[in-house]
């Protein structure tokens, strides 16, 4: 996988200045079969990074701008009639890598929609359910600034994804490599340069070597631990879930093969635990006022869980 994450990387940066986390968080979501949020300012590439480390897997792209006007069936297909009889017309989820763009801006009701999607990897309309490709992946982002006209995230479906990365404001000399980028007028013109290095097959293969790695009973009961005692701070009202637990201990399987191991270590888990564990967590109101946030509830935890030798 690390062979195939430099692949993809030295792709991508046809077209992405930095966001290397961005870029390695999309591949291990789409190996593991997870599913990622960004939460970042506009202008910042997130779409962009979705769709070029797509086109380098070789994966169907569909971006869906969430609207407050949006219906389920929108985004999961509809029933039509075609002749004398009705027929299933797939909507933009059946695709290898949907984009959920600003996933928030959409009324609960349809960000409903992508829960079975994001969960069974199906969709069911008229009773009938249909599968989605293999692999699927949902990128979805928000915004963090504003809050009007914004229909925030239940905690069932934040909890359907596997990590939650922040994406920032590039660096001064990010930004000057950005406006040096081969454009047509305002468009991006180096997007379209960039080719597929994977294949299907290989993608499902990596998926194979990362149901192999080692995860030794200490380091799954490390995990464990990390995710109970969210539930048990005091500034946590609602804390991270058994979900939870897989989805940390694959993103640590994930992060392992990207550096060319078989095993997990505790420092995995422990480097992935705030990604896999930060959106996951409601805080109390008091917690709120004083500015305590779900990612100092995670540091808490890793201070105050040990790390087995």
């Amino acid at each position: 996988m690390n062979e195939l994450r430099q692949r993809v990387a030295n792709e991508v940066a046809k077209a992405v200045v930095g966001l290397d986390d961005v870029i390695d968080g999309i591949l291990m979501a789409v190996v593991s079969g997870g599913h990622i949020l960004l939460e970042g300012p506009p202008g910042t590439a997130k779409t962009l990074a979705a769709r070029a480390v797509s086109r380098c897997l070789g994966l169907e792209f569909t971006r869906i701008q969430f609207t407050p006007d949006m219906l389920p069936s929108d985004i999961t297909g509809t029933m039509a009639l075609s002749g004398d009889s009705l027929r299933f017309r797939p909507g933009p989820l059946f695709s290898g890598a949907v984009l959920a763009d600003e996933i928030n801006r959409t009324p609960p009701k349809t960000q409903a929609a992508l829960l079975e999607a994001m969960q069974e990897r199906s969709v069911t309309v008229d009773g009938t359910s249909h599968p989605l490709p293999d692999p699927f992946v949902v990128v979805a982002t928000q915004n963090p600034i504003e809050y009007e006209g914004t229909y925030p995230l239940p905690e069932a479906q934040l909890d359907r994804f596997m990590m939650k990365l922040d994406v920032d404001y590039p660096t001064e000399n990010e930004e000057i490599a950005i406006a040096d980028l081969e454009r047509v007028g305002l468009s991006d013109a180096a997007v379209e340069t960039i080719v597929n290095v994977t294949s299907v097959q290989e993608i499902l293969d990596t998926r194979s070597r990362l149901d192999a790695v080692r995860v030794e009973d200490k380091v799954t009961a490390y995990a464990v631990r990390l995710v109970r005692h969210t539930r048990s701070l005091p500034s946590v009202e609602l804390g991270a879930s058994p979900r939870a637990t897989v989805h940390l201990l694959a993103a640590a399987k994930a992060w392992a093969l990207l550096q060319a191991r078989d095993f997990v270590t505790p420092d995995d888990v422990h480097d992935q635990a705030s990604l896999v564990l930060s959106h996951r967590l409601v805080m109390t109101a008091d917690a709120a006022i004083d500015r305590y946030n779900p990612a100092d509830a995670v540091k808490a935890a890793l201070t105050a869980v040990p790390v087995p030798k």
